[in-house]
């Protein structure tokens, strides 16, 4: 049954391709720093950085507004309901249905990605009743362009998007993967 469009449920948990993405807890706030303190997190990604403790109380109250407004859903990639991982995103946008994701540094190489990628995108189908779902990431990033191919993502023929985060210019492809 598909969600109301301009709202959220206050709870989710998806299950798929071995992983369990679940809404963020109190519990993970100790993790958090762990998945998002690091140089490729900080360069690749607009979350913030240096990441403390007090930059992972922050995120986490920011995950739970933006769920409520019914704009984005941040949820914790872990392969069985227990530790976070990473973190994989879907936003509504003007430009599509939007999904984005980090892995913690300690846990990359495992397809976690590509896989809470594929599963996020299945919910934007089944449950918001999107016919595309978008990836925007830098062509310099092998390791996203790498996620977007595995998860089966095409890069489109539209404009980069271009700005800057962080005082460093950015320059984003947009990656497509239609309904099945």
């Amino acid at each position: 049954m598909r969600s109301n469009p301009s709202s959220f449920p206050e709870r989710i948990e998806l299950v798929g391709e071995g992983l369990v993405l679940r809404d963020w807890t109190e519990g993970d706030l100790g993790a958090m720093p762990a998945l998002f303190d690091h140089p490729d997190v900080a360069y690749w990604t607009p979350i913030v950085s240096p990441f403390d403790d007090a930059a992972a109380r922050a995120r986490l109250d920011l995950v739970r507004r933006l769920r409520a407004e019914g704009t984005t859903i941040l949820l914790a990639v872990t392969v069985d309901g227990g530790a976070p991982l990473g973190e994989v995103m879907v936003r509504r946008a003007p430009e599509g249905t939007e999904i984005g994701y980090v892995i913690g540094p300690a846990h990359r190489g495992q397809g976690l990605a590509a896989r809470a990628v594929r599963v996020m995108a299945a919910y934007a189908f089944a449950e918001l009743g999107v016919e595309r779902v978008i990836l925007e990431l830098e062509a310099e990033n092998a390791a996203s362009v790498a996620v977007a191919t595995k998860a089966g993502f095409t890069l489109l023929d539209v404009p980069l998007i271009t700005g800057e985060e962080k005082g460093r210019p950015f320059a984003l492809q947009t990656w497509g993967l239609e309904r099945p």
